[in-house]
């Protein structure tokens, strides 16, 4: 019996007789079987490279119950995520949930996983036991997690990248995380003090770091098209060799074309279906075929108040792995698939480079090429991709001839006039507006305004504002720069209708950069609100320019940053020119291009012909613009 006793096998397993000793317990725990057993079980078969036979003993140790039972279970955990059964250890990392706080290897394990499976917002929760750990690869797991939540607009996010950046100092990728959350909340003077430093690398030559920042926050910062391709920190892997050997697919052509949309922004209250949604509804359906391959947020999905089936015949793919999400898209013999994303927070971009159609197209979701991604065509318009841009994008250019953002003109409310006292403004005085997103509000662009501000003293500034952080530190800005706070208003997000009525009380919309007013400025203009913007030097920055030559008012397009803050003064100086803007737009509403959707899908429809008929050819994907239908002679609807 002693040959088969614990004090045996332990005896073997100190003196390095590892066989022996894993015989003498694969024995004992025939008639034995208790927590050290399996312990010392695990510690031999590790010793001996069976690390799966080691994870699975500590598991059975645990099992046992006492003392040592916690530590077993983390043992195993840590092992079972070693040999890749990531499964196991989730599930076993759950019996230790609420024990989170005393072990970080553990939350680095279970948020790594949450990650790998798109689930970062579970991952929060162990962010603040990531941060407190004393290792850095548990920092910078707490500052990704972070940074792939950035859109829950938590200010606390800004301190896990402090203490990131206090712990690497000389790393610039972690200056540009940290900038990406000053940026959420307007921390002026934390922005102030880096981006300097960033800019300093640049002009010394080191670039490497930029490939380290996300395509998306690298926007908000430069808009330099060099710069921009460089930042590819949220792509999925890419070879041109993708490419070669997608267009060599073999691939059935039917009389229709069949059009895939992929995105998770299929919901009437998304900013990309307030721009699309007539559009979709407005395909030829003699012609096209269109399937939504759709991943929106069941929680999105149920304020969705409209018809889908109008959009197109809706195939869900939130819950399918990419694999199966490509064989529903091959199964329906997609020829254009559309990709409504670009690297913008829940796309699925990964899909494109599976080759899952002969055309793969990029549009309107993202302002600038899809770095990483396999596509053959940008949609744009010569406004935002222009003949300078071609060299900066994998991407072929497809121009519309009029511009690349359609309007619903038809799902939309009206806006209604509204009194500056039901806003909280001034009767008398001229109000400048800006709508757009705190982010895009850069300390460079208060400055502009608070150039403004000072030489129209009759006139105050009305800012959307996220958060009481934003609200003070934009109102700190102002009043280091001399502007009252008096003349400082704020105003909180509304519901759709409400924000499109308040808009008319402002007197000028003022643009922001680099990054413009998107669908911010097109409902500025459906709303009557004449916008001062200036020409820019990217996609993201030349958007506004685009949609106000669409309007008929290229006079509101600026030369410069002295040109803008000239004319603002000029509007406010003297109003009545600003008036036959207003009224031209008014007027030109449901004549001009920008809310024409009819026109903008024929345009389109004729840029999908031209794809599938080089497609069809053998022809290589190459730049072309669409030409213009003709101009119209009456307005394209009444309401």
């Amino acid at each position: 019996m002693n040959d088969i006793s614990y004090s045996t096998a332990s005896k073997h397993f100190k003196t390095g007789q590892y066989t022996q000793a894993l015989q003498t317990l694969n024995k004992l725990i025939d008639v034995k079987r208790d927590a050290r057993t399996y312990a010392l079980l695990a510690k031999t078969c590790l010793q001996i490279g069976m690390p799966e036979q080691a994870a699975t003993s500590y598991e059975l140790a645990y099992q046992q119950d006492g003392i040592d039972a916690e530590s077993y279970l983390v043992d195993s955990i840590k092992l079972y995520y070693d040999c890749g059964q990531k499964d196991k250890a989730l599930a076993l990392s759950n019996k230790l949930i609420h024990r989170f706080h005393k072990y970080p290897d553990i939350c680095y394990i279970v948020g790594t996983i949450l990650l790998e499976r798109g689930e970062p917002r579970i991952a929060r929760a162990l962010k603040s036991v990531l941060m407190k750990s004393d290792s850095i690869e548990h920092m910078k797991l707490g500052a990704r997690i972070a940074i792939t939540t950035w859109d829950l607009f938590d200010h606390r996010d800004i301190e896990t990248a402090r203490l990131l950046l206090a712990k690497l100092p000389r790393q610039q990728a972690v200056r540009l995380m940290y900038l990406v959350f000053c940026r959420e909340h307007c921390k002026f003077d934390a922005i102030e003090k880096h981006q300097p430093i960033i800019d300093a690398a640049i002009s010394s030559g080191e670039l490497s770091f930029i490939s380290l920042d996300g395509t998306f926050f690298n926007l908000h910062w430069t808009g330099d098209e060099h710069l921009n391709q460089l930042a590819r920190s949220n792509t999925p892997a890419f070879s041109p060799d993708m490419t070669i050997a997608r267009r060599k697919m073999p691939h059935e052509w039917s009389d229709k074309i069949r059009i895939g949309y992929l995105s998770s922004d299929f919901f009437d209250k998304h900013a990309t279906m307030k721009l699309i949604r007539r559009v979709l509804e407005l395909h030829d359906r003699n012609r096209f075929e269109v399937t939504l391959f759709c991943h929106s947020d069941p929680d999105m999905l149920r304020t969705n108040e409209a018809d889908r089936e109008l959009w197109g015949h809706v195939v869900t793919i939130r819950d399918m792995t990419n694999e199966e999400a490509l064989a529903e898209i091959k199964a329906r013999g997609i020829d254009i698939l559309v990709d409504l994303k670009g690297h913008t927070a829940g796309n699925r971009t990964s899909i494109l480079n599976m080759a899952a159609a002969p055309v793969q197209v990029a549009w309107i979701g993202f302002p600038g090429s899809t770095v990483n991604v396999d596509l053959d065509y940008a949609i744009g318009d010569h406004y935002v991709l222009p003949e300078s841009s071609k060299p900066h994008y994998y991407e072929k250019f497809v121009r519309l001839p009029e511009t690349y953002q359609p309007n619903d003109p038809v799902n939309r409310p009206l806006a209604k006039t509204i009194s500056r006292s039901e806003a909280g403004l001034p009767e008398d005085a001229f109000v400048f507006a800006s709508f757009n997103a705190n982010r895009k509000i850069t300390p460079k662009t208060v400055e502009l305004w608070a150039s403004i501000l000072k030489r129209a003293p009759n006139s105050v500034i009305w800012i959307l504002s996220h958060n009481a952080e934003s609200r003070t530190n934009i109102l700190t800005k102002f009043l280091a720069m001399g502007i009252a706070a008096k003349r400082v208003f704020f105003m909180p997000k509304l519901e759709f209708e409400l924000h499109l009525n308040r808009i008319t009380v402002a007197d000028l919309g003022l643009d922001t950069f680099p990054v413009n007013g998107h669908t911010t400025t097109s409902e500025q203009l459906w709303s009557g609100l004449p916008v001062l913007t200036r020409k820019g030097t990217n996609f993201a920055s030349r958007v506004s320019e685009s949609l106000l030559h669409a309007i008929g008012t290229p006079e509101l397009i600026a030369e410069d940053d002295e040109d803008y803050v000239e004319q603002a003064v000029s509007y406010a100086l003297d109003p009545a020119p600003l008036q036959e803007i207003r009224d031209r737009i008014d007027a030109n509403r449901f004549r001009m291009p920008l809310f024409d959707a009819e026109r903008f899908c024929r345009h389109l429809e004729a840029a999908y012909i031209t794809m599938i008929d080089k497609a069809k050819a053998g022809i290589e994907p190459d730049h072309f613009d669409v030409p213009a239908l003709p101009p119209r002679t009456e307005p394209f609807m009444v309401r």
